[in-house]
């Protein structure tokens, strides 16, 4: 089984702390659906023909796609590969697009799962962000959206510079309140290059606070566990049969195929990624080529891989599977490396596997990177 990642690489308008590629001009968008639509066909046998069972549109903003845009490329991937039956298809949507027609429509373009991009209900968040949408489109998008669709996540930002606990909780209380199944959470970060960067840098924002996300990470943890949510990986919760196929298929290391400009690619042992220029990526489609590069992924490279995606999800870093598939030195390496975490309560090892604790979850890519082998 295998997954395919439609990016479409255009926005309303550029959220402060946004380092994804996209573009806020809509001029090329139709001419980009029918190079993301002809980068499909062309690469049709590179996954030796794996059946589909994902699909997910991400970006940028999906849902500034017309639904016949949308269906376009389904159609597309349907007629080069073979897809199971009820194949989890996701469109990525702010709530400015999700319209009540929009949504009794969309059921229609075989999309079966919203992924919402609340990030909070509160206006001064939403502003300080520069979300294209306001606190009332939220709410009332999520309100239509529970009516025609059982399986929907919803993003939410914690670590926001002036969110108090209460604030948070309060949002977290608002996304139970409509009783979705996922709920998908993230800490504000402050990445190079960005708009937000710039706004802290000469202190018109404060800088987000790690003793303060890490707070609220908790919080929202222990908050949706007595909801019945699994943590079931750093930044996801979902009921049980609710986790995302797309996501976990990433983490469990199944092939999948990146299409559309910076998305990324992987084989198993080769990962690609597309040029992150619009222009560049479609005057290569309409010469009927690749614009790519491709890189063959060393044993190395592979088990550090393993070892950072492993211990963010419940299903942690099988020792067993690292000696089978890398040998004794990596596996030795890893249970060497391993015992101060476990000793400080940050891992835990069972079964001949390691796994984040509840204390260790926040500090899960940290703790990866004190793992890794180097050569």
């Amino acid at each position: 089984m295998a997954g395919i990642y439609i990016h479409i690489p255009f926005c309303r308008q550029a959220c402060h702390y946004c380092d994804f590629h996209f573009s806020t001009s809509m001029k090329k968008r139709e001419e980009m659906v029918q190079a993301i639509a002809r980068e499909i066909v062309l690469r049709k046998d590179e996954l030796d023909n794996e059946v589909i069972e994902t699909i997910y549109f991400g970006g940028g903003t999906p849902s500034v796609l017309t639904n016949e845009e949308i269906q376009l490329l389904i159609d597309t991937v349907y007629q080069n590969h073979t897809v199971i039956d009820n194949a989890e298809i996701t469109l990525e949507a702010n709530p400015d697009d999700l319209t009540p027609a929009r949504i009794t429509e969309l059921p229609n373009y075989h999309i079966n799962r919203l992924s919402i991009g609340v990030q909070s209900f509160f206006e001064e968040d939403l502003q300080m962000m520069n979300r294209a949408h306001n606190a009332t489109q939220a709410e009332a998008c999520l309100t239509e959206a529970v009516k025609h669709f059982d399986n929907i996540t919803l993003d939410l930002i914690y670590g926001i510079p002036g969110m108090d606990n209460t604030r948070w909780m309060q949002n977290v209380e608002k996304a139970l309140s409509f009783g979705i199944p996922h709920i998908s959470s993230y800490a504000l970060t402050v990445e190079p290059k960005t708009a937000l960067h710039t706004l802290v840098k000469k202190g018109i924002i404060a800088a987000p606070s790690d003793e303060a996300a890490h707070e609220q990470f908790l919080l929202l943890a222990d908050r949706l566990q007595q909801e019945g949510f699994v943590h079931y990986e750093l930044s996801n919760f979902g009921k049980p049969g609710y986790f995302s196929k797309n996501n976990t298929a990433y983490w469990l290391g199944k092939k999948y195929i990146g299409i559309g400009p910076s998305a990324h690619s992987y084989n198993g042992t080769h990962r690609s990624w597309n040029i992150a220029n619009n222009s560049l990526y479609l005057k290569a489609l309409t010469k009927e080529k690749l614009a790519l590069e491709t890189e063959e992924l060393t044993p190395t490279d592979r088990y550090n891989e393993y070892v950072m995606t492993g211990l963010r999800t419940i299903w942690g870093v099988d020792v067993k599977r690292v000696k089978d598939d890398f040998g004794t030195a990596y596996s030795d390496y890893l249970l060497q490396e391993a015992t101060a975490f476990v000793a400080q309560g940050l891992l835990s090892f069972e079964n001949n596997t390691l796994t984040t604790t509840r204390a260790g979850k926040f500090l899960a890519d940290g703790i990866a990177s004190d793992l890794f082998f180097v050569n």
